[in-house]
Order: C-alpha cells, then sequence, then structure tokens
C-alpha cells in the first residue's frame, strides 16, 4: 500500500478486525445506534460480539467467502452485518437467506418459538440494489393493505447503498451519526473531512487506530491485500464477460441484419452469384444464409 494511500474500510476482512473482534464494542455499538435510528431502535447500551472468525488458508483470496459481523445485543436481539461491495444478483434473497441462518440458531428441537430472538441484518452495499432515491432502505413484515399492522418484529433488514450516499449532495456529518460513519467507510473521503470527523465522533477514533495497528501486522496486511486483489479481479472479470458479451451481441446483430438483407434480395429476384458480388460474400456463404433462413422455397 502506497504510503499516502487511504485503507479501504469496508475491504471484508478489515471490516471484521475493526467491528467484530472482542475490545470492539464501541465502535459496533455506535454504528448499530445510527443505522438503527431509522426504526427506532437506537439507544443500544451493551453489545456482545458473537463468532471471532480467522481466516483459513482455503478462504484468504477467495472473495465468494462472507466475513459477516455478528453480535447480539443487550435486549437479546441478533445482529448480522455484511459488507458487499460487488454486483450480486438476488442480493435481497441472499440477504434473507443469512436473515433465516440466524433466526433458526435461535432455538432447540423442542423449544418453545418464543425463545426464537430478533433478527437485524444490515448489508452495506457498493452497488446500486433498489430502484430508489433513499441511500438506506429497511424491511419489516407488514400486512399488505393495512401498512401500520406487523405481523412480528423479529425481521429487520437494512440496505445502505454507498453509491447513493457519495451521490448525496448535502451530507450532514456534524449532525448525522450514519453520515459520519459512511464518509469514514468511504476510502475516497478527503484526509481533511476524515480528521475532522475522528475528532467529532471517538468511536469512529477508535476503528481508524484498529485498522492502523490491524495493518502494522504484516500476516494481517497481506490478508487485507490478498481481499482487494479477490476484489478487483472479481471486477475484472465481471467486467471483460460484459465487453465479450456485448461484442458477442454486435456480432449475433450483424448477422441477423445481414442474412435479412440477404434473404430480400433473393426473393426480390436476384441470383446468389450477384448476391454475393453485391454483398462482398462468398457464394457458398450467401447458399448458406438462404437455407437457413429457409427462404428457397418460400420464392414466389
Amino acid at each position: 500500500m502506497k504510503k499516502e494511500e487511504r485503507p479501504n474500510p469496508l475491504n471484508d476482512y478489515l471490516f471484521m478486525k475493526y467491528m467484530g473482534e472482542e475490545g470492539d464494542e464501541e465502535q459496533l455499538l455506535a454504528f448499530l445506534n445510527a443505522v438503527l435510528q431509522k426504526t427506532g431502535r437506537n439507544g443500544i447500551v451493551a453489545v456482545k460480539i458473537l463468532g471471532n472468525r480467522n481466516l483459513s488458508a482455503e478462504i484468504k483470496g477467495d472473495k465468494a467467502s462472507v466475513l459477516d459481523v455478528r453480535a447480539v445485543m443487550n435486549d437479546g436481539t441478533k445482529v448480522n452485518i455484511e459488507v458487499q461491495l460487488q454486483t450480486v444478483g438476488n442480493m435481497a434473497k441472499r440477504s434473507l437467506y443469512y436473515w433465516c441462518r440466524e433466526y433458526i440458531k435461535g432455538i432447540r428441537s423442542g423449544k418453545d418459538y418464543s425463545q426464537l430472538p430478533r433478527v437485524i441484518a444490515i448489508n452495506i452495499l457498493g452497488s446500486e440494489l433498489f430502484p430508489v432515491d433513499a441511500m438506506h432502505t429497511s424491511f419489516h413484515l407488514w400486512e399488505d393493505s393495512l401498512k401500520d399492522f406487523m405481523l412480528t418484529d423479529v425481521l429487520e433488514i437494512h440496505f445502505i447503498d454507498m453509491v447513493k450516499y457519495r451521490h448525496l449532495k448535502e451530507k450532514d456529518i456534524e449532525h448525522n451519526d450514519l453520515h459520519r460513519w459512511l464518509a469514514f467507510f468511504d476510502k475516497n473521503t478527503n484526509k481533511e473531512t476524515i480528521e475532522k470527523i475522528t475528532a467529532m465522533d471517538t468511536a469512529i477514533e477508535k476503528a481508524l487506530r484498529k485498522i492502523s495497528q490491524v495493518l502494522q501486522d504484516e500476516d494481517m496486511l497481506r490478508l487485507y491485500h490478498s481481499r482487494e486483489m479477490a476484489e478487483m479481479d472479481y471486477n475484472s472479470g465481471m467486467n471483460h464477460a460484459r465487453r465479450e458479451g456485448m461484442q458477442q451481441g454486435i456480432a449475433i446483430g450483424e448477422q441477423k441484419v445481414q442474412a435479412k438483407y440477404v434473404s430480400k434480395l433473393f426473393q426480390k429476384g436476384m441470383s446468389v452469384k450477384d448476391i454475393a458480388e453485391l454483398a462482398d460474400l462468398p457464394e457458398e456463404e450467401v447458399d448458406s444464409i438462404l437455407k437457413q433462413e429457409d427462404v428457397y422455397d418460400a420464392k414466389p
């Protein structure tokens, strides 16, 4: 990493290291309260971090592996936070799947269903998901026609769109806790703004210090870079596939136009030889096109 380059706080390995380990409760608690202001569940006073995950050799560079932050709040509500910077299909269903995974862990066979916990899933996204202007959306189980009637409050899913945040014209880092965190998460935020928000917010300042500590360790720095490279390789592969797909689409489109042109000329009475000369094609190719288009028998 270059000396002046700011580490990416949303590198999922790094996020787990400064938000999801024992000792990170202060910054996790502050972030959760910032997110849950939207649904009136802020005011959490304690949180316990669950499942400190160590990266195995098999998943160090595997971007498909999920490095999520798991915790339980003081009222028993469980929280699962995932950073997903890639553009993936079925993101809503993916989040629901991970919500279900956490939900069913809350009960053993033969136990009372009342023991099932509330579960909140929070997704921090690097690409736009919903066709709405809001950068922060949240979902519950509401009755279709009675919008104020909730089936149960055990489900709550949040999506935070970093693209829409970056495009937000009026960012209020002085009064909006979530805006401060998102400014911190954005690796393109300038040095002056980072200094300002860390001076304002002790939890963010602690997160920044933890990042610095983590990246001083050579093994951890290597893991950070391996996840960054996996992200870059994935994006590069996707872009290459898109370009190839576009080129193939253009080629197929051109072939269809060419076949239609050849067929029309033949139906108007031109010979294969004349068509080949006019279209600058071998006679064999013109003959093959006419057979594929099945126009020999259709000619009047």
